[in-house]
């Protein structure tokens, strides 16, 4: 399960575990806030998660390597530095994907934190910086010669943020140019695509973002190598459970409750973006991914309707109907 900020709560990661993700890490985290004495609440993670990281963003070799002693401290498995964040408030502050066109400066972050700490070190890049630098294999080279065990290349640049397919090319290129495990990462949303991505490139395993965030049960349709179309009434239980461990881990006191329906709210927004697609639907849109294809509109009513629905009075509904035990009718 790819790292993301919102999406990767620990509530959410949870549910994805139950679903099959083998590895789970934090939302990213900001270097010079941990070491400050913010972010705590970033590193927390559930029993189940049994293989988590966390993820930093920095700027400063001697504060990003402090917070990695903070993470492994607080009982991170891992650490993942993130140069792939593409958010305006990041990049102008010189962090994230700002941090691809320093090559240089990129690794030496890498080797600062290399020489801190004893858990696998990843390292999270996009294809580059911009259309016309895609610099990735350069930078895979160099973040392998400081150290890290592996690195994850999310397949655009970071002018396209989630516009446009995934370009694997670059990814495969990078993956046969070091002798370090690639992670790849972008549009994998069905079994076909894990088995076209498996077949055509030389990366080592694969990291899942809106997959995850559309249907969390896409871990099992990895594993299996096939789909699962839930009923109605097995998508309500899902949002139920989520719902019931955000309750359990922001409370269930007014604020809890708050803080919980907030993030399921959140989740709506993917989670009406569902589809059944087959593999039929697979065939007929390559190479366009299915991520980037608009749901068809087929007319539904009740509340298939409803968990379709992209409307925020239709997202606090469901809220309610969760909340209130309320079943839909089978």
């Amino acid at each position: 399960m790819a790292p993301m900020a919102t999406g990767g709560n620990l509530p959410y990661r949870r549910l994805c575990v139950q679903f099959g993700a083998e590895q789970t890490c934090s939302e990213m985290v900001f270097a010079h806030k941990l070491v400050k004495g913010g972010e705590g609440p970033l590193l927390r993670h559930h029993e189940s998660e049994t293989a988590f990281g966390v993820q930093l963003t920095g700027k400063r070799p001697e504060i990003l390597s402090d917070a990695a002693v903070l993470a492994v401290e607080a009982g991170a498995r891992f650490i993942d530095l993130n140069f792939g964040c593409p958010i305006d408030i990041v990049c102008r502050r010189g962090a994230g994907a700002a941090m691809l066109k320093r090559p240089g400066r990129l690794a030496s972050l890498v080797e600062a934190v290399r020489e801190v700490v004893e858990v696998p070190l990843s390292v999270k890049i996009r294809l580059g910086y911009t259309e016309a630098k895609k610099n990735c294999v350069d930078l895979t080279e160099r973040i392998a010669g400081a150290g890290a065990d592996a690195v994850g290349i999310h397949g655009r640049t970071r002018a396209a943020r989630y516009r446009l397919n995934a370009d694997w090319t670059l990814i495969d290129e990078a993956a046969r140019a070091v002798d370090i495990p690639v992670i790849g990462n972008g549009d994998i949303l069905t079994p076909w695509d894990l088995a076209k991505r498996r077949q055509e490139t030389a990366v080592s395993s694969f990291l899942i973002a809106r997959g995850a965030l559309i249907k969390p049960w896409i871990f099992r349709e990895l594993a299996e190598g096939a789909p699962w179309f839930p009923t109605v009434a097995e998508r309500w239980d899902i949002m139920r459970t989520y719902l019931d461990f955000a309750l359990e881990y922001f409370g269930e006191d007014e604020k809890g409750t708050g803080r919980a329906k907030r993030f399921l709210t959140w989740h709506l927004k993917f989670w009406y973006r569902y589809h059944p697609w087959t593999e039929a639907d697979f065939t007929a849109h390559h190479p366009d991914s299915l991520l980037q294809v608009r749901n068809p509109n087929v007319e539904q009513d009740g509340d298939l309707r409803l968990l379709a629905s992209e409307d925020e009075g239709d997202h606090a509904l469901i809220f309610q109907r969760l909340l209130d035990r309320d079943s839909p009718a089978v």
